[in-house]
């Protein structure tokens, strides 16, 4: 039997929150990520410009896992800025509403690489879908991207990991891709499409690019600290957006850097804990904790292992 566009359509959509299911949230604590353009180093050129689109769909595939707070690209954040600087000239209307500086969320990772190789060998599709960007449908011909990724930590600005990573169209299983003509947009071309391969290779690549980020979550070092302590109020600067959850517990203590003395450089920090305290209520960037004695504003809060 043949399936009309609307039953492609809720098929599509499916399997996109499937796949983001099994990436989604789990309580795991978060951090503030960016990712640069990949550039094209491959020397390809298509419909669309694979750096570009790569760096969009891995954007939204972190967004999208739940496992982290995506900021915008650094040119996102640099328009952002223009606007604070606007602002402060006094030209443009003030009020609530008005961009106002020193509020921006800072990254905590950077994520950067580059598009290394491309080899596209990609026929015609006879008919398909596109919505916001995606395709479905089956097509011709292969593709495969070769993808080297970096994270970095912005505090020291060291790579803490790197990977090579290479995506195939359609090895994931799932029949849907990017659609390089219609990237980042509700696209038409319903009674038929060149199926956009490149684009389902670096679907693919994504994934594994996601994978490979959230395995480096457990040797990042999370941290919060406590910024108000009053009568039976333990507030800390970590909230929903971060991951806590109400009944979490975090050991409180003041922290000591110990720094090189030829260099400057941060190589550890020892913590003198006072005690634990136990999460109680929580909102978007704060969270109420039980009392505890000892614990003073500007202390860190660790997760309690």
């Amino acid at each position: 039997m043949r399936k009309t566009g609307k039953t492609l359509l809720v098929g599509m959509l499916i399997g996109l929150v499937g796949w983001a299911t099994a990436f989604g949230a789990d309580g795991n604590l978060r951090y503030s990520i960016t990712v640069t353009k990949f550039p094209n180093e491959a020397g390809w050129s298509g419909r669309w410009d694979v750096g570009d689109g790569f760096t969009t769909i891995l954007t939204d595939a972190l967004q999208q896992s739940g496992k982290f707070i995506v900021l915008g690209d650094s040119e996102m954040r640099q328009e952002a800025m223009a606007e604070q600087d606007l602002a402060a000239t006094g030209r443009m209307a003030g009020g609530a509403k008005a961009p106002q500086m020193g509020r921006m969320t800072p990254a905590q990772l950077l994520v950067r690489g580059s598009i290394t190789h491309v080899q596209d060998e990609t026929g015609g599709g006879s008919g398909g879908l596109s919505f916001r960007g995606v395709s479905l449908g089956g097509s011709k011909g292969r593709a495969e991207v070769n993808i080297t990724i970096y994270l970095v930590d912005s505090e020291t600005g060291q790579v803490k990991a790197s990977q090579k990573v290479i995506g195939q169209a359609g090895r994931r299983g799932l029949s849907v891709g990017y659609h390089g003509g219609a990237l980042g947009g509700l696209g038409g071309n319903l009674a038929g499409f060149q199926n956009d391969n490149v684009g389902k290779a670096c679907e693919d690549a994504v994934v594994q690019c996601v994978e490979f980020l959230e395995a480096q979550l457990a040797s990042v070092p999370w941290k919060g600290s406590i910024m108000l302590v009053s009568g039976d109020k333990l507030v800390i600067n970590r909230g929903t957006r971060e991951g806590v959850t109400v009944g979490q517990k975090f050991q409180v203590g003041s922290t000591e850097d110990l720094v090189d003395p030829d260099t400057g450089e941060v190589l550890d920090s020892e913590m003198t804990t006072v005690g634990t305290t136990v999460v109680t209520e929580t909102k978007e960037k704060i969270a109420y904790c039980t009392p505890l004695s000892g614990a003073a504003k500007g202390m860190s809060v660790v997760p309690v292992q």
